[in-house]
């Protein structure tokens, strides 16, 4: 039977899957796809039995197909996947459909064959990301259950030195001639576990990039300048602090206070690195459209298991007591916020040098902005709505301000505080609001009271205002938020600047 190479081209020369036309189990029409899929000559393959083609495990389906095809009716035989051999002896997986057409000159088998190759690998990159997946949910979930013990620990510890300093002052103020001296140092150690709970939480929110932005264009130079005093006092006598700013550094739109404590973990980092005194180098420079900040110390180092996970929260190779092992992570979270890269090098006996980058700001650095700093200021009558949900913060809050001369309404939900200023009959100045509260967010209740008293001023508090941020964790315009916790001098300072305006 003669086929035509003219007729093979026209017609299946195009075809993306190889096409065989057998005559029993004889090729007699093959298509180019055909010939690269086999890896073999045209003239290799017509007139050749179909079974040189096919894998042993392969060979029971051909002649299950051979009986078919010689005993059935024309049309699709269907598909089933197998495997064919190659040239070089390789094996390939396919899918292979077979029809019977009657022609003219007898019965003949059409077989198409997809190469499944493309789709085994995808196959096999979806099996090795599913992997890859389930150990990163389980990396996630070993370094969520190390935040969650490093957090207990460090807090329980402040809790312990809270109730038992508090149950000092108890007694103490119990006895028929209270020392009020002993009362006076009991309630300041109380005072400063509270501020190391601060400290943590504020750092736990920077680690997270949940930490309340307030950025603006400064120099990176005139920052370190200003607390260099207090790197030196806080490293000590025996190691020596080099600062080397370079000239004509471009300005970065950061948080400063956020710069101030990205500072001073490394430096106290560096320092515990080099107890028995060293080399402390602070630099910046210029490269291109970034502004490099880098720290090197002279110190221990760190071998690579330990460099590998130095960012993590609370690891640690600090004994205990001696740190939360949050410095690095709170670094990371300060740097990646402000749109910044942080990276580490170090080797053991030779030191370590943390390299920061963070984007140039194209503005001048303006004069220094007091406005933040809390100057306690008396009331002058004004109405003031609070909204909080924690019982007791509701009830300092409102001792606070009451005592400095406001009238104060307290509410413990959004829902009663909107019931409470339409029962009441006069102007409301201040609605000063929880962000985070169940039933209804401070926004909420913002909004909607604005609504019937547009000429209400709000003042947000919270320690973690996300529903009042930016994605990169700065205010929404026109937003003012006091920070939890914070002192009456803080919470009497927000208020005044928020009715002045």
């Amino acid at each position: 039977m003669e086929w035509s190479e003219e007729l093979a081209g026209g017609l299946l020369r195009a075809a993306p899957d190889a096409i065989l036309v057998l005559d029993g189990e004889t090729m007699v029409l093959v298509n180019d796809r055909a010939v690269e899929l086999f890896g073999r000559p045209r003239d290799e393959l017509l007139g050749k039995s179909i079974e040189t083609l096919v894998t042993p495990d392969a060979r029971l389906m051909v002649e299950s197909r051979r009986r078919r095809i010689e005993s059935g009716v024309p049309g699709s035989l269907g598909a089933a996947i197998t495997t064919i051999r190659r040239s070089d002896g390789g094996e390939v997986p396919v899918e292979s459909s077979v029809a019977i057409v009657d022609t003219p000159q007898g019965r003949l088998a059409v077989a198409v064959v997809r190469d499944l190759s493309e789709r085994a690998r995808a196959e096999q990159d979806k099996a090795r990301l599913r992997a890859e997946a389930q150990v990163h949910r389980h990396q996630r979930l070993e370094s969520l259950g190390q935040l969650a013990g490093g957090i207990a620990h460090d807090f329980n510890n402040m809790l312990g030195v809270v109730v038992n300093y508090a149950n000092f002052v108890i007694e103490e103020a119990a006895e028929p001639t209270p020392d009020l001296s002993a009362i006076s140092a009991d309630a300041a150690q109380i005072v400063r576990a509270g501020k190391r709970g601060t400290d943590l939480t504020h750092q736990l929110l920077s680690f997270a990039r949940r930490e309340v932005v307030r950025p603006r264009v400064l120099s990176l130079n005139a920052t370190i300048a200003d607390i260099s005093e207090m790197l030196h006092r806080s490293i000590g006598s025996h190691i020596e602090l080099l600062l080397r700013p370079a000239a004509d550094l471009p300005p970065v739109l950061c948080d400063p206070g956020q710069i101030e404590q990205l500072l001073v973990n490394l430096v106290l980092n560096a320092r515990d690195a080099m107890p028995g005194g060293g080399e402390l180098v602070i630099d910046t420079a210029r490269l291109g459209a970034r502004v490099r900040l880098r720290v090197s110390d002279s110190g221990a180092g760190m071998e690579p298991d330990v460099l590998e996970r130095a960012f993590e929260p609370f690891f640690t190779t600090k004994g205990s007591g001696s740190g939360t092992g949050l410095g690095l992570a709170t670094v990371y979270g300060i740097v990646t916020q402000a749109g910044g890269e942080v990276s580490i090098a170090s080797t053991p006996g030779a030191g370590t040098t943390v390299t920061v980058l963070l984007p140039a700001a194209l503005d001048t650095v303006p004069p220094a902005d007091l406005s933040d700093i809390a100057v306690p200021a008396p009331g002058r009558g004004e109405t003031l709505l609070v909204v909080e949900d924690e019982a007791a913060l509701r009830e300092v809050a409102g001792r606070v301000l009451s005592g400095a001369g406001y009238h104060v309404l307290v509410a413990s939900c959004g829902s009663e505080a909107l019931d409470l200023a339409r029962r009441h009959d006069g102007t409301i100045d201040l609605l000063v609001s929880d962000v985070v509260m169940p039933g209804m967010l401070g926004k909420e209740v913002a909004e909607r009271l604005l609504v019937v008293r547009p000429a209400t001023r709000v003042l947000y508090m919270s320690g973690y205002a996300q529903p009042v941020l930016h994605s990169q964790g700065t205010l929404d315009p026109g937003v003012a938020l006091l920070e939890k916790p914070f002192t009456a001098a803080d919470l009497l300072a927000a208020v005044r600047r928020r009715l002045d305006g």
